[in-house]
């Protein structure tokens, strides 16, 4: 069964830029921030590049040019780039963009401010998709309380592993945040299995500056 990775990269940056504005730095989008000897989304992307997947999208929006810029160069050869039109939508408008460029049965859904979690992480959730009972009616996901078997879609989010087709069908016309999707994907039957981390930073998301800091330590 083919896979595909979508990276969602298409948000406003409003928190990490009011932090910016109040410690006095310089304004600049957390994903084009210095990690690692890269940048953020292209350790994420590097990352996702490393798994068993037959492609990668970078699905970009807010400051698309400013990310754009600062990578185009080093990926144009390996990623595809996709652009919302127009950019001010919501989480699950930029997935379902990406999920529309691809042709795989499968995604692997990551949003690019996620540059700890590791190919071997990614593997496991691919792994455990392709290895369930029905992997059409499977979410492999990273897991935010308890892992195996789960009993809940609260507080979940990416990175997650899902059937291309359905996964479209739950996003077409809604423009929200993913966990209220995840949860009525869940009340409908579906299976989610969670994967446990490979270390505690893969399950923090540079949101505030003190979070990239942290995952700078």
């Amino acid at each position: 069964m083919s896979i595909s990775t979508i990276i969602t990269a298409a948000g406003k940056n409003s928190r990490m830029r009011k932090d910016q504005l109040s410690r006095n730095l310089e304004l600049k989008n957390k994903l084009i921030l210095p990690f690692e000897g890269k940048t953020v989304i292209e350790t994420t992307i590097d990352n996702a590049l490393s798994t068993n997947v037959d492609e990668c999208i970078v699905v970009l929006g807010h400051y698309a040019s400013e990310i754009k810029e600062a990578i185009y160069d080093n990926y144009k050869d390996k990623v595809k780039f996709v652009i919302n039109d127009p950019v001010d939508v919501g989480l699950s408008v930029s997935l379902y963009n990406g999920l529309s460029n691809i042709a795989s049965d499968f995604a692997l859904c990551i949003t690019a401010d996620q540059p700890t979690v590791s190919t071997e992480t990614f593997n496991k959730m691919i792994e455990v998709s392709q290895n369930s009972d029905d992997p059409y009616k499977t979410i492999s996901i990273l897991r935010r309380r308890k892992t195996g078997l789960l009993d809940t879609a609260e507080g979940l989010g990416m990175p997650f592993v899902a059937p291309r087709e359905n996964l479209m069908r739950y996003l077409e016309n809604e423009d929200d945040n993913l966990n209220p999707i995840l949860r009525k994907i869940f009340a409908d039957g579906y299976t989610f299995y969670g994967i446990k981390e490979k270390n505690k930073k893969e399950l923090l998301n540079i949101n505030h500056y003190d979070d990239y800091l942290a995952l700078l330590d």
